[in-house]
């Protein structure tokens, strides 16, 4: 059982989807509504932790993206979550730590949500600066590797930066051939369509992430 929240608005939520949907697993989703009072607090990043999504399998419970990712790795290694290479495989994870832990001025000033669309969108300098440290990792990894995601193949590290690739569609956010061709590849997974379809879907609105600002 994967419990997670919106899937419009919640980038932890589709990061633990897309984990799952990385590793085989078979799970059913229990959704948490966005007018729950901690799930809304997440959302707006005013939680002091992130509960969600939420992994329940053979009575052990995970959560927290990092850990989940951690934990399906032990258990699906032929998965592949993680590269093989000893050298790669640090730098997924520093990577990874990397997008759990920072980018609060992005994560601000670009909430993810799927339905909107904000062309010409201004972004101020401060997540400018969040832009391009994504960007830069982006160029290093797909050099190192030749593509066509972050390490070659799928990776938790596309599962983490999924929802910036998401973010940078919503806002306009202007970007060099490499990356854009990146984000081409990662908005037309199957799982990520999947996602976005059932995102639209949803009735439910959470206002202060509705307004242009």
């Amino acid at each position: 059982m994967l419990t997670i929240s919106s899937k419009n608005y919640s980038s932890w939520s589709l990061r633990g989807w897309l984990l799952c949907k990385f590793a085989g697993v078979d799970f059913d989703e229990q959704v948490v509504p966005i007018d729950d009072p901690e799930t809304r607090a997440e959302i707006l990043l005013l939680s002091p932790s992130i509960l969600v999504p939420r992994l329940t399998e053979n009575g052990i419970t995970v959560w927290d993206t990092l850990s989940i990712a951690e934990y399906l790795h032990e258990t699906r290694p032929q998965a592949g979550l993680l590269p093989s290479d000893p050298a790669a495989r640090a730098l997924c994870r520093s990577i990874c730590g990397e997008m759990h832990s920072g980018f609060a001025a992005l994560r601000s000033a670009l909430p993810m949500n799927l339905r909107g669309l904000f062309p010409g969108f201004k972004v101020w300098s401060r997540a400018q600066a969040d832009i391009d440290r994504v960007v830069a990792i982006w160029r290093d990894c797909l050099t190192r590797s030749g593509g066509p995601y972050l390490f070659g193949g799928l990776t938790m590290a596309d599962a983490m930066y999924a929802p910036v690739v998401t973010r940078f569609q919503t806002y306009d956010v202007p970007l060099d051939e490499v990356c854009r061709e990146y984000c081409r590849r990662i908005m037309a997974l199957p799982d990520m369509q999947a996602w976005i379809a059932a995102a639209k879907t949803e009735p439910e609105e959470v206002v202060e992430l509705e307004v242009e600002f």
